[in-house]
């Protein structure tokens, strides 16, 4: 992968994040955290509330080449493990053992120009 296109790779994967923190805001979600990491865990791209249940996004931004690859399939084992290490560390830290913790995946779907097609949720 050469300059240009990890710049475009990091562009659109903001850009995916940015649409997904805007959708849930608009749902009436509370954005608690963005790109929230621990140091040798891992990342949460976005930590949300709605009525007293915590949200653990991961958003998945892939470019729409038909139905595979699908983004949502794409958070494997080890990055859902590195995910809950990570959210158990959130609630640690901010006390939130009595809230229940949903965990989807945001999966965002772009055209060839970095253009947003479709914006879906998907049960983690």
């Amino acid at each position: 992968m050469n300059k240009h296109e990890n710049t475009f790779r990091q562009y659109v994967g903001r850009k995916g994040e940015d649409a997904a923190a805007g959708i849930l805001e608009e749902k009436g979600f509370l954005i608690l955290a963005r790109n929230y990491a621990v140091h040798n865990v891992g990342e949460i791209d976005i930590i949300a509330e709605k009525s007293a249940d915590i949200y653990i996004f991961e958003v998945r931004t892939r470019l729409n080449v038909g139905v595979y690859p699908d983004s949502a399939e794409s958070v494997m084992y080890a990055k859902r493990k590195k995910v809950i290490k990570t959210a158990e560390r959130f609630i640690e830290e901010n006390g939130l053992f009595d809230k229940n913790i949903i965990f989807e995946v945001i999966r965002v779907t772009h055209d060839s120009k970095g253009n947003i097609l479709r914006v879906d949720f998907v049960p983690f």
